[in-house]
């Protein structure tokens, strides 16, 4: 089957296929509660006029990408509006038929439009619970023509996800007691890489034998996540697996691979992972923001020194989501690939 979506819709499963049966530790099955300690930014703040509300948000921005790696982001300016929309969106592609879709099964994995299930069909040694299409959408934007209407809703959601990250990067910026444009300017974030990733997670009768996906960090500086009334984000924090519950209209927002590369480890990627259920189709939109991809990212000299010496060898941000996509997807390996 070249989709879990089709595998689900025509055989009406009672039970899951051997070739979808995760391995997994007992103590990675243990679930801790913690969703009240999870920080939420408050993104007004951020964007304030006043100063004294705008410094507050900055500290909390950092001490949430220090501590955490992951935060909830509310009254952030994109419309609720617009976020269903989007999602709709999401759903009525994934609702194309497989003969559609294959259109855009590409097989390289920088191509500008890929559409796929599992996560790598090379590499995966059991395949996950999820169908999905990444879009390559700046500074290019590329998506599907199908179905109509999609690039219209996916230009607008786009743009407007690009600003709230913008807005973002300025307060981490700040946040590391460098320049507010710091970050933009070295990572030439104007022309930077955004992807679009849609993610379909169907109903499983076993979810407890499957993944969504594994236990990963994003490559890029931050990712953007909303998802449909159906949770099934677990982020690790202290080495516990804690669920995540989005608030109403906002964003979930984590740090990725290549604000830890920046800041020297300051800031933290976090390990995440999607599980499934078996009530009903559960639907993630991510944007994922980082550099141009032949912009070799390493550590900013202002947060090297005797004392901190860098932790991490540049990397060009092809090369690294290369090597990322190209291999099995397992915790934190890409970054103790260039750890020095």
């Amino acid at each position: 089957m070249f989709s879990i979506k089709e595998l689900v819709e025509s055989n009406c499963l009672k039970s899951v296929p051997s070739n979808y049966i995760c391995l997994k530790n007992p103590e990675d099955s243990i679930l801790y509660y913690e969703a009240d300690n999870i920080p939420t930014i408050d993104f007004s703040q951020l964007t304030s006029s006043n100063l004294n509300e705008r410094s507050k948000g900055i500290q909390q921005l950092g001490n949430a990408c220090r501590d955490w790696g992951f935060f909830k982001l509310i009254n952030h300016g994109v419309s609720e509006t617009l976020m269903d929309k989007m999602l709709r969106a999401s759903q009525r592609f994934f609702d194309l038929s497989e003969e559609e879709k294959r259109e855009y099964a590409g097989g390289k994995v920088l191509d500008p439009i890929r559409y796929g299930t599992s996560f790598n069909l090379m590499v995966d040694k059991a395949l996950f619970w999820r169908d999905y299409l990444k879009c390559h959408v700046h500074p290019h934007f590329n998506v599907p023509s199908k179905p109509h209407g999609f690039s219209e809703t996916v230009d607008e959601y786009i743009t407007k996800s690009r600003e709230v990250v913008g807005e973002l990067l300025k307060g981490i910026s700040l946040s590391l007691g460098l320049e507010e444009n710091y970050i933009h300017k070295r990572l030439n974030v104007e022309l930077g890489s955004q992807f679009l990733i849609l993610n379909f997670y169907p109903p499983c009768p076993k979810p407890e034998l499957v993944m969504g996906l594994p236990a990963h960090t994003d490559h890029g500086l931050l990712t953007l996540l909303m998802e449909n009334e159906l949770g099934g984000l677990q982020i690790q924090h202290k080495g516990r697996w804690i669920p995540v519950h989005a608030l109403p209209n906002s964003f979930l927002i984590n740090t990725g691979d290549h604000l830890e590369i920046l800041t020297n480890g300051k800031y933290k990627s976090v390990l995440h992972r999607a599980v499934v259920n078996t009530k009903a189709t559960r639907i993630s939109v991510a944007t994922a923001h980082g550099a141009p991809l032949d912009t070799s990212v390493g550590p900013a000299p202002e947060l090297v020194g005797d004392e901190n010496p860098a932790a991490y060898r540049a990397i060009k941000y092809r090369d690294y989501i290369h090597f990322q996509q190209s291999n099995e997807l397992d915790r934190r390996s890409c970054l103790d690939h260039i750890r020095i």
